[in-house]
This record gives C-alpha cells, structure tokens and sequence, in this order.
C-alpha cells in the first residue's frame, strides 16, 4: 500500500485498515518456510540400467505429468543412491534427483509433487522393488495391479508410508 505525503498525518482510514489486516490474514504463519520458487517444470536427474525398460516408461510417465528430465545416466543407479542417501533396502531399479529430494523406483509424479510442496526434512520418496501397478510398470504386459506404498525416507536412514496405493 502506498501512502501519500498527504497521508502520511492523517489517521488511518478503514479501507487502509481492512487492506492492512487482509495483506497479514494471507502473510506466512511466522516460522513457516517459504518454498522455492518455482520457473516452469521441475528438473529431473535420472541413474538406471542401459536396458531397462520400465525405467524408460517411468520417465514418460514423469514427462507427461509436467516434470523436466534434464539427464538419464545409463550406467545403474548404486552410485548415485549412496550419493544421496538412499539405504539399499529401499533400493529400486532407478534413482533421480528431483527439488533436492532423491527419488528412488517407481514413485508415482504426484507424490513427488506433493513432496516438493511439502518440502519435509527428509532424504526423498521410495517405492522398494518393481510393484506392478506402479508408474511405469503399469502397461498391459504386466497382467495386473499390486498394492504398494510410497515411503518417506527419513535422514536419520528410517521410512514410514507417505502414501498407500491399494
């Protein structure tokens, strides 16, 4: 809001006021953290296998849902998950890097996106194993849908379900 000379000594009008508590109801609760600005699709790095198929469909399903992949490695992923943090229990066939966050197997791009807007103190998302029914190993060839759970993985090397599919 901007205030005039001419205004600069007068009281308050109530249109100045209303304008005043409005602009603080939409403000940040003190202490929250502001999330990154965002310029066009989030950036996707990406470590798999050479041949693997179900990655490749993953990526699709990334592309097709808004997100950038900037570079596929094809030279495996177990590097790159020691790099950041990811436990080989929770291993999958391919890692990304994604806001930060590493991405491990067949997460689902919405909750990627839920993670980015979330923005928990946490190594990423993890889908264990290849479940069928997952993104990009959900194609006719696979003959049927698994339940699966997305996990949150937490610095501190434990998990817990960040979203269930059943």
């Amino acid at each position: 809001m901007l205030i005039t000379s001419t205004e600069r000594n007068s009281p308050l009008t109530r249109r100045q006021l209303l304008a005043g508590g409005a602009a603080l109801a939409l403000a940040a609760p003190v202490g929250a953290k502001a999330e990154p600005a965002s310029d066009g699709p989030h950036q996707v790095q990406i470590w798999k296998g050479p041949n693997c198929g179900c990655c490749k469909d993953w990526i699709r399903h990334l592309e097709a849902n808004g997100f950038q992949v900037v570079s596929v490695n094809d030279s495996g992923n177990t590097e790159a998950r020691k790099r950041l943090g990811v436990d080989l229990r929770f291993g999958s066939c391919h890692t990304a890097l994604v806001g930060g966050y590493a991405i491990e197997g067949h997460v689902p791009a919405k909750d990627i996106r839920r993670l980015l807007r979330e923005r928990p103190k946490a190594v990423g998302l993890a889908v264990p194993a290849m479940p069928l029914g997952s993104p990009g190993m959900d194609g006719p060839e696979y003959g049927r849908k698994d339940p699966y759970d997305v996990l949150l993985l937490a610095q501190e090397g434990g998990a817990r379900v960040y979203q269930s599919y059943r």
